[in-house]
């Protein structure tokens, strides 16, 4: 929080304001009132800088909403512990310059330590409350944003996609032509609207669980397989209390996508990629997908990255605090997403629209 010009003229105002409400119109004569307002703009500077550098250092700490009681309990602690050092620090340089004014008897200093701590009160008060208020003005926008992308997203699925329930019924009707016995083709006609319901249903949801999101990841590592067999491989190592974790939908099957498309699956050289994550006991927990970089051979036209930069700008909007990382080296690349926290796992509505089914219920009925 830039608070210069706040500073500037807060302190000086503040110091003068001390000095009238605690009588500064009775000092008799201009030198005194001034004394007595270099003594208040003292106090006052010692005391602002002071108590707003312990609530930075705070916020810093515990600055999301649901740690504002915490920080709060801190914040009460260190203002009273620093006003009370300060007080009787500068009440003590004070005593040697000016003995008969500024007494080191302990009821004076009670009396000064209690007389500071109002306006440290009321100074704290007015930086959390400019706080709390733009924090709120941010998530608005951010929730405005993030329902405008939605939005979006939303229509170019509309512009860019069959009708779903043409294409349902044209698989349904296609499974019935298939002779009963030929599982594989049921099996991969099934997968194939298990992938394009999720597409589909994942417009309509911020987010989703990571089971969800790897569940229908292996329906697409399935698809693929069908083509590539043994040349794709996919290792997921996930501990089940990560499961429930909210990610951007369609997150990391575009990341697995994406090392597909720009990388060779051949017998001689298999592609391998790795979806993990551990839990942090000292922060966010993220979720990493690897895979070797071995270029195509085929003339493919050069990739233009905006798969990836769709899923940075979905997580600048769902986490800004922890953006997605991209490690690329010459043998690997790396792509982290953060684990959000189960708040925000919340649906872009209150009722989604179309009715349709649970995420969950990707089979087509035949």
């Amino acid at each position: 929080m830039n608070d210069r010009r706040l500073r500037l003229l807060g302190i000086p105002l503040l110091s003068l304001l001390i000095v009238l409400l605690a009588g500064g119109q009775k000092l008799g004569s201009w030198p005194m009132f001034l004394v007595s307002w270099a003594v208040s703009l003292l106090f006052t500077t010692v005391l602002w800088l002071g108590n707003i550098a312990l609530w930075q250092l705070l916020i810093r700490r515990w600055p999301r909403v649901e740690q504002t009681t915490r920080r709060l309990w801190w914040l009460a602690v260190a203002c009273l512990i620093y006003t009370t050092a300060a007080t009787i620090a500068l009440r003590a340089v004070l005593h040697l310059l000016l003995p008969q004014y500024f007494s080191l008897r302990p009821g004076a200093l009670l009396n000064q330590v209690l007389f500071n701590l109002i306006p440290t009160v009321g100074l704290q008060l007015l930086y959390e409350s400019r706080h709390f208020f733009g924090q709120w003005v941010y998530n608005v926008r951010r929730a405005e944003q993030l329902q405008s992308a939605s939005q979006r997203a939303q229509l170019e699925a509309l512009q860019q996609q069959l009708d779903p329930h043409f294409l349902f019924n044209s698989l349904n009707t296609l499974a019935a032509f298939i002779e009963p016995g030929n599982e594989p083709a049921q099996q991969f006609i099934e997968q194939l609207a298990d992938l394009y319901r999720y597409v589909l249903l994942s417009h309509q949801r911020r987010t989703v669980p990571l089971r969800e999101e790897l569940a229908f990841v292996d329906t697409y590592v399935a698809l693929q397989k069908a083509r590539l067999r043994d040349n794709l491989r996919v290792d997921v190592q996930v501990p089940p209390e990560l499961l429930d974790r909210p990610v951007a939908p369609l997150s990391v099957q575009l990341l697995v996508e994406n090392a597909l498309k720009h990388n060779e699956a051949s017998r001689q050289h298999p592609l391998h990629v790795r979806i993990a994550a551990q839990p942090s006991h000292h922060g966010t927990d993220w979720l990493s997908v690897e895979n070797p970089r071995r270029a195509r051979t085929a003339a493919l036209a050069p990739g233009t990255g905006t798969g990836l930069r769709n899923i940075q700008e979905r997580y600048a909007l769902l986490a800004p605090a922890h953006p997605v990382q991209v490690d690329a080296t010459d043998a690997t690349f790396t792509v982290r997403l953060p684990l959000l926290p189960a708040e925000a796992a919340l649906p872009l509505s209150q009722h989604e629209p179309g009715g349709e089914a649970p995420p969950n219920a990707l089979r087509p009925h035949h």
